[in-house]
Order: structure tokens, then C-alpha cells, then sequence
């Protein structure tokens, strides 16, 4: 499991939220409050969140958008052409990262071991406070009208009030 991050992604209504804390840890130590996990890629069209090592993080978020912009911002084909590579290269391999990425029709997590996951609810969560954000998120959506951002952001909260790895500086991005 990944310490110090949770990100959540939510499909409801006609739009799709992409959710991320701030919080950073390096053992039991809070370091930073306010890191942004969570970016717009291909001209704001493409969200994409990671869990895991900062550095790695980056690195996948440039792959990533490196496969978006050969395959014209396809979001399925360069996700699975991220999880082949990411499968099969030597260095990439060793990257401890997760990703979730999403346009306006789908939603993916993408994963170092060739996981390529569409939720079959609209909600994907990865990292710490992961199981707490998605099992919030699960209930928000079939218990409340809220929108897919407010579900993001209350079940975020939820999360980072159980989860010791997630804070409530929560960063929200919606298509």
C-alpha cells in the first residue's frame, strides 16, 4: 500500500471530479501540507492523480502525457500503451506509483504490474486513504444528490478523517 496520499475519481451526472490531498510523509513525519497530486493534461481534456513516490509520480505523469499526445489524446489506447510499457521496461518496472486517469467518457487506474481497471460504478480510489474515500464515495452517490465534485470533496474529508496518511487540503479538478 502507498502512505501518504489519497486520490479519488467520481463519474456522476454527465461530469467526472478528480480528487487529491495535499499531505506528503516520509516515515511517521508530515513534511509538506499542500502538494499537488492531481493534474489537467492534453489541453485540459485529460485529469490524472497518482498515490505513491513523489518522484515517480512525475515521471509516469510525463510518460503519460507523452502517450496522450502520440496517440491524439485517445485516453484508452495511451493508457494501455502506459501499462504495457510501464509492465515491461526494466526501469519503469521498478517505479512504485499508482495512477488514475480520466477524460469525459472513462475512467482508468493504471498500475506498474499492467492493471489497466474501468470501475464499473464511476468511482476509483488509490492510495492510503483509499478504501476510506471510496467506500464514502459509494454511499454519497447512492444516498445524496450531490454532484460528482461536492462527492469527491465529502468523501476526501471523510477519508482524511480517519486515515493518518491524508489531510483535508483537498484539490479538486472537473471535466
Amino acid at each position: 500500500m502507498f502512505h501518504g496520499t489519497t486520490i479519488l475519481c467520481v463519474r456522476h451526472k454527465g461530469k467526472v471530479a478528480l480528487a487529491g490531498d495535499g499531505q506528503v510523509t516520509i516515515g511517521d513525519m508530515v513534511v509538506k501540507q499542500g502538494a499537488r497530486k492531481i493534474r489537467r493534461l492534453h489541453n485540459d481534456r485529460v485529469l490524472a492523480g497518482f498515490a505513491g513516490s513523489a518522484a515517480d509520480g512525475m515521471a509516469l505523469f510525463s510518460k503519460f502525457e507523452a502517450k496522450l499526445d502520440e496517440f491524439r489524446g485517445n485516453l484508452r489506447r495511451a493508457s494501455v500503451e502506459l501499462a504495457k510499457e510501464w509492465r515491461t521496461d526494466r526501469i519503469l518496472r521498478r517505479l512504485e506509483a499508482l495512477l488514475i486517469v480520466a477524460d469525459e467518457q472513462n475512467s482508468y487506474l493504471i498500475s506498474g504490474s499492467g492493471d489497466l481497471i474501468e470501475p464499473d460504478d464511476g468511482i476509483l480510489a488509490i492510495g492510503s486513504g483509499g478504501s476510506f474515500a471510496l467506500a464514502a464515495a459509494r454511499a454519497l452517490l447512492a444516498y445524496s444528490d450531490l454532484s460528482a465534485k461536492d462527492i469527491c470533496v465529502e468523501a476526501m474529508k471523510i477519508a482524511a478523517d480517519i486515515c493518518i496518511y491524508t489531510n483535508s487540503s483537498i484539490m479538486v479538478e472537473e471535466l
